[in-house]
């Protein structure tokens, strides 16, 4: 009876979703359900090419236009801001960077109003040579982007960057240049080449601004409502607590609604005007200006000795942030953490540069850029196998991370995790039969990968309410965006810890006048960091109502347990009284009972001098995964088919296996859409070409495979009952996955994706040039000027 009372095994169970039936049947309420009829309805004017300066903008004429109350330019919010250094504008003042900036906003009565009007404003242009690639940017004497780079406030410390570099991190372990010159090494290289990924979530942005008491309300489709507030405030020149930002349930993030674009727009028309003001992205808009997953272009090279040893790892990776650094100057950090992840290197040496274009924004995604820097990690371990004769699963067995062994950061991990679950997927392939028979003559690959990823920590606040009728009131910054941990794991966690059901946890939305502050949704961070928030505040709550029930039952609090909304003497089963009688006696006599808790990271160090220019030095919550994929590739036409799927993920301690199975199918489905099917191209005129559903090709239901599943447990872990977040990583080794399995059916090397059926046809056909990039130096140190 005792263990059945203890928080740990109170909180495991397959809880369903609770808001599933509301979302199936169309009841939920989201951000644009909250719309008035009194509220005025926003259109931004974007710009129609990718590079140029303002030579002339006159909106005076749009005020006489019907139904018009606000306009609003660059000037009535010229404060920059962004994530490490404050470049971006909120509306463009002076300079067009890329193609669908926004530059004017306009409020009217209709949104149909709205848009006639934006035919009034007079505005011209005066094109510039726009620098849509990476290469064009970094070329010799290339024009700069920003021209006032070297003024920016730089918001992080660290930072590192010059002209079209926005943002440039670096991590060196060792002698690298001693471990590439020693006379036993075959020393390997690979250049790898992938494009952007389109988050395409149902709900696309929207916000609604208000201006009450002097203060602006905003209610947004966000992941980040602290961001929101931040930077609202920060671009009206407003001290962030005269900004209240509220979430309602949120359409599907994926990391997209990172972002604080549209909110202050909304935010500077309601004062304007006095009314409220809803701006919604139309798909288009969404899809053309969407914060893409970046392209990159990554080389590698590694020094390996015949016994299979990598005494030496050199690394350049380039991503593309767009006109503007945003998500990707943070991003640029975890490059360390995921190409040089996975294996145990002597000597490693990495840098990780945001580079700017004349391209729209990207920002994060899922797994960020653990994505393809596992996929060009991979790629480049079965070219290291293929060169030197070693079977891929065996050298992964010897090579991957153990306990003691050392990242490239300097970083000393803990545990041995990887190779055990290496054996899993051995025996869950045993378990489950490999089905080379259903290709069916077609070309037949299967690969096996690993991925490395860690959970973003961060601080997080919670607050615990005891109410009258015996439940319990959870009040954080947290945000449910489709993922289920608002309403499946924080409701298990706090109930586990308050002997309730989890039907007695109301979480309430977030709402950042209510709530302490919170580094946001995403990262795998919710059931760690707002989850051992919560564990603290129910900490709080546990002690005031054992203690009020002990002078209830004359008993000492110590020996007394919550379960099945009880509170009992341990070891007598049907003693002591209700929860809500306590709660009763409680606010009768010393007051209501709640409490509160924070988390934050705990600094996991790295080695003093290995880290230059990162946000995150170290890995707090390391995650691990291993894929294996087996495909088919039909040789006349170049269609990949998936036909089985394994994983093996790391989740720490699997509080709901159910939650966790429907995070892994989803990330795969996901990742396989970034493999073979989602392309985004750039046009000479530097806009996205596919800016709908109907140029976007998304995974659709017949290319969904089954996901055969092993939860690993037991691995360490600092979070919550020792849970780590299990939502982002299981996108993390798709592509790697589908990369190799690929190359291994067709014998050809693979080292771009999205393998879709053209590229993989001119892949058997030795017409698909493999990646150069001549503005990426042969040797890292030439990468890294100081």
């Amino acid at each position: 009876m005792s263990e059945l009372l203890t928080p740990e095994a109170a909180t495991v169970m397959n809880l369903p979703r609770r808001d599933a039936q509301d979302k199936l049947r169309g009841r939920t309420k989201y951000t644009i359900d909250r719309a008035r009829p009194d509220m005025l309805h926003a259109v931004l004017l974007r710009s129609t090419v990718p590079a140029g300066r303002i030579v002339k903008l006159d909106v005076s004429a749009v005020w006489d236009c019907p139904g018009v109350r606000g306009v609003v330019t660059g000037h009535d919010a010229p404060g920059l801001y962004g994530i490490g250094i404050a470049d971006h504008p909120l509306l463009a003042i002076d300079t067009i960077r890329y193609h669908g900036e926004p530059i004017v906003a306009v409020a009217a009565e209709t949104v149909e109003l709205a848009r006639e009007a934006l035919k009034a404003i007079v505005i011209e242009i005066e094109p510039v040579a726009a620098l849509t690639t990476m290469e064009e940017a970094l070329a010799q004497g290339a024009r700069p982007i920003h021209e006032d780079w070297r003024n920016y406030d730089v918001l992080a410390e660290g930072g590192s960057g010059s002209g079209n570099i926005a943002w440039e991190a670096k991590s060196s372990r060792g002698d690298v240049e001693a471990a590439f010159a020693r006379p036993d090494v075959t020393i390997i290289e690979s250049s790898i080449g992938v494009g952007r990924q389109s988050h395409v979530p149902f709900e696309p942005r929207v916000a609604i601004g208000s201006w009450e008491d002097g203060r602006a309300h905003i209610q947004t489709s966000t992941q980040v409502p602290w961001t929101v507030r931040d930077v609202t405030g920060r671009v009206m020149q407003l001290p962030p607590g005269h900004v209240r930002v509220t979430v309602p349930p949120v359409g599907g993030g994926f990391g997209l609604k990172f972002d604080a674009s549209i909110e202050p727009i909304t935010a500077v028309l309601a004062r304007m005007t006095g009314r409220g003001v809803i701006l919604e992205n139309t798909r288009q808009e969404e899809m053309a200006t969407c914060l893409c997953r970046e392209n990159a272009e990554i080389r590698i090279r590694s020094a390996v000795t015949a016994e299979g040893e990598i005494v030496g790892r050199e690394a350049v990776v380039l991503m593309d942030c767009g006109a503007y650094g945003g998500e990707q100057v943070f991003l640029t950090t975890m490059t360390s953490h995921t190409l040089g992840g996975n294996y145990r290197v002597g000597a490693i040496a990495i840098t990780s540069r945001a580079v700017y274009t004349n391209t729209p924004p990207n920002g994060a995604f899922r797994a960020c850029n653990g994505v393809y820097n596992t996929f060009a990690l991979e790629r480049h371990t079965d070219e290291i196998c293929a060169a030197m004769g070693f079977d891929p699963i065996a050298f992964r067995k010897e090579n991957v991370l153990g306990d003691a062994d050392l990242g490239p950061t300097g970083q000393v991990f803990e545990g041995d995790v990887l190779e055990p679950m290496l054996h899993r997927m051995d025996a869950l392939r045993e378990r489950t039969g490999t089905v080379e028979h259903l290709a069916d003559g077609r070309l037949y690959g299967r690969a096996t990968t690993v991925g490395t990823w860690f959970v973003f920590v961060g601080p997080s606040t919670a607050t615990v309410n005891l109410n009258a009728d015996g439940s319990a009131t959870l009040v954080t910054s947290g945000v449910e965006i489709g993922s289920g941990t608002m309403v499946q794991a924080l409701p298990q966690i706090v109930a586990g810890q308050l002997g309730l059901d989890p039907d007695q946890v109301i979480v309430r939305e977030a709402d950042t006048d209510a709530a302490g502050l919170d580094a946001g949704v995403g990262g795998g961070r919710t059931t760690v960091s707002i989850g051992a928030a919560s564990v603290a505040a129910c900490d709080d709550v546990r002690q005031k109502l054992l203690r009020t029930a002990g002078e209830m039952l004359q008993a000492k609090p110590e020996d007394l347990v919550l379960s099945k909304g009880r509170v009992e003497i341990a070891g007598r089963p049907g003693s002591g009284t209700t929860i809500l009688a306590v709660v009763a006696h409680a606010q009768a006599t010393t007051g209501p009972i709640s409490g509160s808790g924070a988390f934050t990271a705990k600094n996991t160090p790295a080695m003093a001098g290995c880290a230059m220019g990162h946000f995150i030095d170290a890995l707090d919550i390391p995650v691990f995964v291993v894929h294996e994929a087996e495909v088919a590739v039909d040789p006349d036409t170049g269609i990949v088919e998936v036909l089985a799927y394994r994983v093996v993920q790391d989740v720490g301690r699997a509080l709901n296996p159910r939650a966790i199975y429907s995070q892994v199918q989803g990330g795969v489905v996901q990742g396989l859409g970034y493999a073979l099917h989602e392309e985004v191209t750039i046009t000479a005129d530097g806009r996205i070409a596919q800016d709908g559903f109907e140029t976007y090709r998304i995974p659709l239901a017949g290319d969904v495979v089954p996901v055969a599943i092993d939860l690993y447990e037991g691995a360490p872990s600092i979070g919550p009952l020792g849970t780590k977040g299990a939502g982002e990583v299981p996108i993390l080794a798709v592509g790697a996955a589908i990369g190799c399995a690929v190359s291994n059916a067709i014998g050809k090397p693979v080292d771009r994706l999205p393998l879709t059926p053209p590229r993989v046809l001119r892949l058997l056909h030795d017409r698909e040039p493999r990646p150069a990039f001549p503005h990426i130096a042969p040797g890292w140190t030439q990468n890294t000027p100081s």
